[in-house]
């Protein structure tokens, strides 16, 4: 990584802890500005830096710029953006797929990532899906095929190896197992902290996952 780079990810990791105070104090002004900021840093990031496997850097670039629409659409207090936002971060973990899929993934890494991912999404999946559907009964499939998705992008992620980028899956998983919970079964103390921390970190922990030598 050269400075400007390093410089760019510090900037993100500052406006990241802005908008976690943000969230913290119930500053919503400030977290309209602060949480979609955070990505623009974090996504020249990628773009400028000389990845370990160059096939997967535009990949990881374009889920990370779905992730930022997806931020935006989430963040709006209108109740109809939450499938747009899930739609948007839909295709970029499908995008994150096809980069990580550009790296070597082992046979021993895919088996041990579906089995843990899929045991994962078998314990806690019927209840959020019962729970959109309680919600939207519309909602369902999408929720649905979110967490499959989802699923799948942590199943490459150990199957790559690099460790950096399996934690950072998880994390991904972790902060989307938070939201489906504080809004579709029961809100907890917290939630909205514990959602923007987890997600701010696997985002950055996925583009410096791209730097790992393999």
């Amino acid at each position: 990584m050269t400075a400007l780079t390093w410089g760019l990810l510090g900037l993100t990791l500052v406006i990241a802890m802005t908008d976690w105070f943000a969230v913290h104090t119930e500053n919503r002004t400030l977290e309209y500005v602060a949480k979609p900021a955070t990505m623009v840093p974090l996504i020249a990031t990628a773009a400028l830096l000389d990845p370990a496997v160059p096939a997967m850097k535009w990949w990881f670039v374009a889920a990370l710029i779905c992730s930022l629409a997806g931020d935006v659409f989430l963040m709006l207090p209108d109740p109809r953006m939450f499938v747009p936002g899930l739609g948007s971060f839909l295709v970029g973990h499908i995008l994150f797929i096809i980069g990580l899929t550009r790296d070597s993934l082992s046979t021993g890494g895919i088996v041990v990532g579906a089995v843990l991912a899929f045991t994962l999404l078998m314990a806690i999946g019927p209840t959020l899906v019962k729970g959109a559907k309680d919600t939207d009964k519309q909602l369902a499939v999408p929720v649905l095929v979110y967490m499959l998705t989802i699923s799948v992008m942590v199943t490459c992620a150990i199957g790559a190896g690099v460790w950096v980028g399996i934690v950072g899956a998880l994390l991904f998983f972790l902060s989307d197992f938070c939201i489906g919970w504080s809004r579709f079964v029961s809100d907890f103390k917290g939630s909205g902290l514990a959602i923007i921390v987890t997600y701010h970190l696997a985002q950055i922990l996925l583009v410096a996952s791209l730097v790992v030598a393999r």
